[in-house]
Parts: structure tokens; sequence; C-alpha cells
């Protein structure tokens, strides 16, 4: 929906997601800068998994690209078939590795697979050898996840089938990278050290968004920030030094004034303790405003007429009730903060049960998606689709 008046996204009765594509850049440049300053001038890559944690592959990845980034993971290899239209130079990192038999799809859209387990690593290997060709491939490596990746006792046996093929980075991923105070950070470490000390030389990458504000953070060649290029704070406990990127408001549908000891939603969870003034927003779970924010007494806030307002009862598929009793005066028509200036990510996810990392990626298909400060060729109002 280019070019859409206010008026006219209004009148579709959907939520608005805004997503300023210049504050991404910002936090980019923030984390490249952190990452190139130390003694390695590591490279910083970007993660764009998951539609780019729900803000859209193609208008984030094309600023990523405007900003100088190279490298790119994601997690499937449909998401890297996607990203590789976008770019054909950019290196792209496919996380969870590949399923059997699918790795002529990953050479054919020139993907790089994460390795993860010897026989993940035979197969490439043998596929290598019948192509004739040493394909790139990195090697994930375990050192305390225990979901993904090689234990350490394997690598010995990796050395028979690395001629085959191109391994062209290591890396592993902290567990606890968000708390500094982690033990288990050092540990990952210096296992990661060790690990790397038995394999061939090649690049090497460990830390996340959070990993690369720990102290002793081991840029090393690469880095791999995710969640903080959305805005999101890998520093939790401490002042969020990435710049806000997303905002998401949505419509007043209706008002009423209800008496004390009347109910409102689902399952009459709520009870009015007095006489309230209650109006109905249009969005729910279905457009990721997660049910876990609903409650029997008050639930997640929301940002109307100046104050912070209560969700009251459940939240349903498409329709929230907030307390707007003090709030100064709002219609219908009128809009809400779900996200924004004054209510973070982290603060939605904290109120709601969650992490924000959920609350991005669940931010739904159904909200009309605005892009501020886009390359020429997202620099729209879109459906997201």
């Amino acid at each position: 929906m280019p070019g859409m008046s206010a008026d006219e996204i209004k009148a579709t009765g959907r939520a608005l997601l805004e997503i300023d594509l210049e504050a991404l850049a910002e936090n980019y440049r923030t984390l490249a800068a952190r990452a190139g300053s130390g003694a390695s001038g590591a490279e910083c890559a970007a993660v764009v998994k998951a539609d780019a944690y729900g803000l859209g592959i193609a208008p984030v990845a094309q600023r990523l690209l405007a900003e100088g980034c190279e490298t790119f993971f994601v997690a499937h290899l449909a998401e890297g078939q996607a990203l590789r239209k976008l770019t054909p130079d950019a290196r792209i990192f496919v996380l969870d590795g590949f399923p059997p038999g699918a790795a002529k799809l990953y050479v054919d859209s020139d993907l790089v697979p994460v390795l993860g387990s010897l026989p993940e690593i035979a197969e490439w290997a043998e596929f290598c050898k019948r192509d004739g060709a040493r394909h790139a491939a990195a090697l994930h490596v375990d050192t305390g996840m225990n979901r993904l990746g090689l234990d350490r006792r394997d690598i010995p046996r990796l050395h028979a089938l690395l001629p085959a093929f191109a391994p062209v980075l290591a890396m592993s991923h902290f567990v606890s990278a968000e708390d500094s105070s982690a033990p288990r950070n050092r540990r990952q470490i210096e296992r990661f050290d060790e690990a790397c000390a038995l394999l061939p030389p090649m690049p090497a990458s460990l830390c996340n968004s959070s990993g690369l504000f720990l102290e002793e953070a081991p840029f090393l060649d690469l880095v791999r920030p995710g969640y903080a290029l959305y805005g999101g704070n890998p520093t939790p406990g401490s002042d969020n030094p990435m710049r806000r990127v997303v905002g998401l408001s949505a419509l007043i549908l209706q008002i009423r004034e209800i008496a004390g000891g009347e109910t409102a939603g689902y399952n009459a969870i709520w009870t009015a303790p007095s006489r309230r003034k209650l109006a109905t927003i249009n969005i729910g779970y279905a457009d990721g405003f997660l049910r876990s924010g609903s409650g029997g007494d008050y639930g997640v806030e929301v940002f109307a007429g100046g104050r912070n307002c209560p969700v009251v009862g459940r939240i349903s598929m498409d329709l929230t009730i907030i307390d707007i009793s003090e709030a100064d005066p709002l219609q219908r028509g009128d809009r809400v903060e779900i996200l924004g200036e004054h209510i973070g990510i982290d603060d939605l996810a904290s109120q709601a049960g969650t992490i924000g990392y959920e609350i991005l990626t669940d931010l739904g298909r159904r909200h009309i998606r605005a892009y501020a400060n886009a390359t020429a060729k997202a620099d729209e109002t879109s459906r997201a689709d």
C-alpha cells in the first residue's frame, strides 16, 4: 500500500507498524564501530533470520547493504534464498545446518551452511567430492549450549573430511551473554579457544549482540549481532545503548463506561473495581500482541491520552480492551502506542512475561508497515506480505 495517507491507513482498520531504517543503520554503525575498536578489527555481520526479526528482510537487508554490511546470517534455506535475490555478492550463512539431501540446493543458491554435526560434515564433504569443488562451509562448535554444534571430542575425527571442502568460519554461541557476571561466559571463551586450536586456521566468531558488550568480549574475526540491530537492549539492567527502531500503534474502535462489579473480556477474569472507562483497540494475539499480557487484575500497558493505560481482561485474537479512566479525553479513531517512545520492546516483554525477541518476531503479518529512511526500492508504506 504505497503512499497511503494517515486517514487511508486509519480506514483500513489495521494496526500500524513503523520501522525507522535510519535508526537500524545507526545501530549497525554503532555495533560495527565497537567490533572494529579491538585489536582484531572484527567484521560486523548482521543476523536477519525470522524475516529480519519480524521487520521485513527486504528493506532491512537493503539498508544494511547500503551501510556496507557484507555478511548475513539466516536460519533456514528459504530465508537464504530470499536474501540471495536481493544481493548477488553478500556472504550468506545458514545457521541451522541442512536437512539430508539438501546440499545441492545450498550450492545452487550460493549459501554457506553452518555445519554442527559429523553426519552433516560427512554429507557435505561427500557432495563436494562428487561435485568436484571445495564448497564453503562454517563449523559450529558447541561450547555449552547443548543445542547444535560439534562436541570438542568430535574435532579429531573431522580432519579426514576437511580437505574435501573449504571451511571458512569457526563459530560458537554464548549461553548467557546478556548476564555479564555469568561465569559460564569465561568458560565458553576458553572452550572455544581450545576448540579453535584443534582446527585448521580459519576466521572465528563468537559474539552475538550481548556478547559485543561483555567486558572481555572476544570480537575475534567476525561478530553477529541481531537483536541489538532492531533496537533491543543487549545490556539488560543498564541503559539501552541502541536507538529505537520500531513503533507500533493501534486504533480505538469503541469507548464505553461500565459500573463497578462488571467484567470485561473472555472468561470474565477482570472485574471493574469501580466505575471505569474502557476502550477497545484493534490489535490482538493474531497481531503479535501476546495473550500472556492479559491480566486478572491488570495486564500489560499501552500509552494513550498521555498515560500508561493497562489492558483489562484477556487479550483476544483481534481485539484488546484497555482502561482509559485516568487518561486525557480520547475518542474513536485515536491511536494508542503499543511500542514506541514511551514503551520499549523490552518493557512490553517484561510485562508480558517473555523476552523482546519474542515480541519482535511475533509482530504479526496483518499490520500495515511503514518504512522511514529506506533505500529507494523500499521507501514506501507496504503490506506485511
